[in-house]
């Protein structure tokens, strides 16, 4: 099966659950192997987040993700929408820190996607396959993933009364989740709504976007829109958590009274044997293997691809794309410098320019990409700046310059220490460039 992004670009507004503000979400097609990414343009810098197990935060009513200062908050529905549909690729801009609730369902959210219309990529989309049984308990609850050919839900959902009781056993594909998952409309019990607004939660919630449960009563706006709705609306749950594993899982999960917490817990388990699996693969190689984007015919790299191999995050980063790969000694990258980089600062008030400092890194993290895909190195490698030489700096570099760091790997030794030369260029012209070693060494070391 292909990987599938969107046609064109959609919006979509309203207001948030949590915090109740208002908010603009956008979803952007993404290129093959992008997957999906959560972008928050109301923060400088634009800081881009990835929904994986690694990142999770809180975890009370809702899924939230973080890395460094950007959160993103109950990103559970819209994820779910993404995942139901079969979308892969795709880019998530918000101007605010929590997707709109709407009416508590994924209708909206797959109505947006619809608009969009998914489209086929080239590459195909790989699965992590479960081979043996594992689970997971918390309390009352727990998740059981089996394996299975395809994707599959079976699902028990009950309060502490056991009054609302349902059940329901689905197999998972985007005819049946748009149909009978996607409208399932969240819900609450009505004595735990003084407690979530006493933990700041709940801010713009109604009866607009939820169910509330009162004894034996239902209180809604509207009717049920199933008989078993509360179920339902746990397997949409389910569907959107499960998206933290980091790519498409083929299992049959088994849950009984889940939640965000549980279902946060099994997506680090199976995200751990994903990862562990392509550690495995990777060492059972008995020479290193070409650069990726290479390999998969691409001569290209964007930020999702080169955040994947930096550790560098948010205000150093100092590469925005990969323009062309010329070899495996070789590459292309580029930078834009803008107004919003925080050095401009003081460096210098009514007079910006960039640090000579802060090229020189550019060059160096452009060599770091270059160098940890040659090698084929593990996630838990970095590549340390050693030393500089011959350094010339040409040029000022100013906002709105486009930077184009062009580096070239000299020497390698014993796959531990590497030499590089490094030049930066604006319209052609050089403005600085240099000669780098690093060192490459585990992150615990």
């Amino acid at each position: 099966m292909k990987q599938r992004s969107i046609l064109r670009e959609v919006t979509i507004k309203g207001k948030s659950l949590h915090t109740g503000e208002e908010v603009q979400l956008t979803l952007k097609p993404a290129a093959e192997n992008a997957g999906i990414l959560f972008k928050r343009t109301d923060l400088i810098g634009k800081p881009e987040l990835r929904p994986v197990a690694d990142f999770v935060d809180d975890l009370v009513r809702s899924t939230t993700i973080a890395d460094g200062h950007a959160k993103v908050h109950t990103v559970e529905h819209v994820l779910s929408a993404l995942n139901g549909c079969g979308v892969d690729n795709v880019i998530i801009e918000m101007d605010a820190s929590e997707p709109p609730i709407l009416d508590g369902s994924a209708k909206h959210f797959v109505n947006l996607v619809q608009e969009a219309e998914p489209v086929e990529q080239e590459a195909e989309r790989d699965y992590f396959t479960l081979e043996e049984p594992i689970s997971v308990t918390r309390g009352g609850s727990s998740l059981i993933a089996l394996p299975y050919d395809g994707f599959r839900i079976t699902c028990t959902s009950a309060d502490d009364r056991g009054i609302h009781t349902q059940h329901l056993s689905l197999n998972v594909d985007p005819e049946a989740y748009i149909a009978q998952i996607a409208p399932a409309r969240t819900f609450t019990i009505y004595e735990d709504i003084e407690e979530l607004l006493k933990l700041g939660k709940i801010k713009g919630g109604s009866l607009d976007s939820a169910i509330v449960i009162k004894g034996d009563k239902i209180v809604s706006k509207e009717p049920l829109r199933f008989q078993d709705e509360f179920v339902r609306h746990k397997m949409l749950d389910i569907i959107g958590d499960i998206v933290l594993a980091g790519m498409p899982i083929k299992a049959h999960i088994v849950a009984v009274r889940p939640g965000h917490a549980i279902n946060a817990e099994l997506s680090k388990v199976l995200r751990k044997k994903i990862l562990e699996k392509a550690k495995g693969a990777k060492a059972a190689r008995n020479k290193p293997a070409p650069l990726q984007a290479v390999e998969s015919g691409e001569g290209s790299m964007d930020i999702r691809r080169v955040l994947d191999l930096l550790p560098h995050r948010y205000p150093f980063v100092m590469i925005d794309r990969v323009l062309e790969i010329v070899d495996e000694n070789e590459l292309i990258a580029l930078k834009n410098v803008t107004i919003n980089e925080p050095y401009f600062q003081g460096h210098y008030p009514g007079r910006p320019v960039m640090p000579g400092v802060l090229q020189i890194e550019a060059m160096a993290q452009a060599a770091g990409v270059l160098l940890l895909r040659r090698l084929e190195v593990g996630e838990s490698i970095i590549a340390f700046f050693m030393s500089v030489d011959k350094v010339k700096f040409r040029q000022a570099v100013e906002p709105g310059d486009a930077l184009q760091i062009r580096v070239k790997i000299t020497k390698i030794r014993g796959n531990k220490i590497a030499t590089a030369t490094g030049e930066c260029k604006v319209g052609g012209k050089v403005v600085s460039n240099a000669e780098l070693m690093f060192m490459l060494v585990e992150a615990t070391d």
